[in-house]
């Protein structure tokens, strides 16, 4: 899907970063383990687009899907019996699309110790209407300075994704035109 910068004139009134931001808590039990006795990476990796995904729908007043996730970190192994927080908010916004940036916290069972950062993650959605077409969304307005500084990195990591996507299209289209077929 690709999303044009947002014109000036803001068809809706934008929305502070607060007003989407969630965090949404679970707790990991033995259902949620893999092979090595830890939580499996995709239940957290569903977490993340659960928490991302209701921040969307909140920031854009309406359904939104899920178009990309980069960048999913596993920092430190999430284990059975642990509270894990999922903390989501919009970093930035285009015309139709948003991205959500996530912090993955885990509270350890048996310790009397503060969450830790177990992940993280940068997932792209675009807002759709009933019909599964793009619709516009408000435009995010960063309230700290800590939201300021997400914004500006969203960006950098916007204009990464669509380089990336015209390289790679440039490359298949020279091998497409030299007759290599894959």
């Amino acid at each position: 899907m690709t999303d044009q910068a947002r014109p000036p004139e803001a068809e809706i009134p934008g929305k502070p970063t607060a007003a989407s931001r969630t965090t949404l808590s679970h707790i990991m039990t033995h259902n949620d383990t893999n092979l090595l006795g830890t939580v499996h990476g995709g239940v957290i990796m569903k977490l993340v687009d659960d928490a991302a995904g209701a921040v969307a729908g909140r920031h854009s007043g309406g359904p939104a899907v899920t178009a990309s996730m980069d960048e999913m970190v596993f920092l430190e192994p999430v284990r059975v019996g642990d509270l894990v927080h999922v903390k989501a908010q919009v970093n930035w916004t285009g015309r139709t699309s948003m991205e959500v940036g996530v912090r993955v916290l885990a509270e350890r069972w048996n310790e009397s110790t503060p969450a830790q950062q177990v992940g993280s993650a940068y997932l792209v959605f675009a807002a759709v209407d009933a019909d599964g077409k793009p619709r516009t969304v408000p435009e995010v307005v960063p309230e700290s300075e800590r939201d300021k500084r997400r914004y500006q990195e969203a960006q950098i990591r916007r204009t990464h994704r669509l380089a990336r996507r015209r390289a790679i299209k440039d490359l298949r289209d020279r091998r497409a035109a030299e007759g290599i077929e894959d």
